[in-house]
């Protein structure tokens, strides 16, 4: 089977040129190479990190608003000295009503009722201050999923049953099926029996925080038919700033965002994924100037012989095929091979990064899109940076070409 005329000349040149096509195809294979490899690795880091921070917590959580001094009046000339007032212990005004409003609003996932409030969980002579949090178990575990932190027991925060965190247990030196006295700043006490010890991954949490049920945190907090809190889930993690404001429009209360509360956490994410694209557009930048270089060194070398092609009547369209064929072969098969690259790239890191409890740190699977768009990428790169060596062969006079 006989060759198109563009395709035979340009497998001649990428034949004659063996040394050049070799360098510009490793060039384009390490570039594809650590553009798959870094978008893989920052954005997997970027889930985990997010993961971890946001899975033992709300993306967006709903308060009473604060409690402010009222102002002197107008006009008055009394000074004193205004200390800011103490926060008591508050349910939301009509809380059902505003968890009903929030279930409804676009983008919410899920709605938790939460009671919290400061204490002590006390077993014979230690004690230990705590944040004892009253929930509904199926609607909290929509929010944080308290399953997959569990070491021992389960979720059972029924009647006088409670879960605590591994270092509270190991403060108090209890096991699941003991009990332990839970004594509020109210004066309030109740002895819980635990059913369950969960390790979210954060020692401070661990020690502080003590589950039960609605009602017996209702009873302990002297907060009768109360919540202080409205926890929510949405469906996009980047648009729960947008949500909250609209919430707190709409309720008037304290409405805070992840983030808000976590904004060093996105800054950080921001700056990654502004140096990941950084990255990236040099990287593209040194194929392309790469690619182009060789093939303009190319056209210089084979002058007369594109002379001669154009006298023997190859249309200019021809001549700039020749080296656009050449541009997109450096690209499409650079590509493939930076692919493979980089998923060996992946199974090499993944195998000795490890997290603390001895996991993946991340997976050397790679999104098909990504590799997609990286391919993509590298053949419209290779396609561009011919263009201009390709019109200068198209453009050359045959007559002033074969006398050069």
């Amino acid at each position: 089977m006989r060759l198109p005329f563009a395709w035979m000349v340009c497998l001649r040149y990428l034949r004659e040129g063996r040394m050049q096509t070799l360098l510009i195809l490793a060039g384009v294979t390490a570039g594809v190479a650590v553009i798959i490899f870094l978008t893989t690795l920052i954005s997997q880091l970027q889930a985990s990190i997010i993961d971890k921070t946001l899975g033992s917590q709300a993306h967006i959580v709903m308060k009473p608003p604060r409690a402010v001094n009222l102002t002197s009046l107008p006009g008055s000339n009394t000074a004193a000295i205004v200390q800011p007032r103490a926060q008591r212990l508050r349910s939301i005004d009509q809380w059902e009503a505003v968890a009903r409003l929030a279930a409804q609003t676009r983008g919410v996932q899920a709605v938790s009722p939460i009671l919290s409030g400061a204490g002590f969980a006390a077993r014979a002579e230690a004690n230990q201050p705590i944040a004892l949090l009253g929930v509904d178990p199926q609607a909290y575990q929509r929010i944080v999923r308290m399953d997959k932190y569990l070491t021992l027991g389960r979720f059972d925060v029924s009647g006088a049953n409670t879960v605590i965190g591994v270092e509270l247990a190991k403060d108090l030196g209890v096991a699941v099926g003991d009990k332990v006295r839970i004594i509020t700043m109210e004066g309030r006490n109740d002895l819980l029996t635990i059913a369950g010890i969960f390790d979210i991954g954060n020692r401070d949490l661990n020690r502080r925080w003590v589950y039960s049920s609605i009602k017996m945190a209702q009873s302990l907090l002297d907060l009768p038919g109360g919540i202080t809190e409205i926890d929510l889930r949405v469906t996009d993690l980047f648009q729960a700033e947008r949500t909250a404001l609209e919430l707190q429009a709409q309720t008037g209360l304290s409405v805070d965002s992840w983030m808000q509360t976590n904004a060093q956490l996105l800054t950080a994410l921001k700056s990654q994924s502004m140096s990941n694209n950084l990255i990236r557009f040099f990287v593209v930048l040194i194929v392309a100037v790469g690619i182009a270089s060789v093939l303009v060194v190319s056209v210089v070398q084979k002058q007369k012989e594109i002379g001669i092609l154009r006298a023997m009547g190859a249309t200019p369209r021809r001549v700039m095929a020749v080296f656009l064929l050449q541009g997109g072969f450096y690209g499409l098969l650079g590509s493939a091979l930076g692919s493979g690259l980089s998923l060996a790239l992946l199974n090499f890191f993944s195998s000795f990064s490890r997290n603390a409890d001895g996991t993946l740190l991340i997976s050397p699977d790679i999104e098909p899109s990504v590799v997609a768009w990286a391919c993509a990428l590298a053949l419209v790169v290779g396609l561009l940076a011919a263009a201009l060596p390709a019109r200068r062969a198209a453009s050359m006079d045959p007559v002033q070409a074969i006398r050069a």
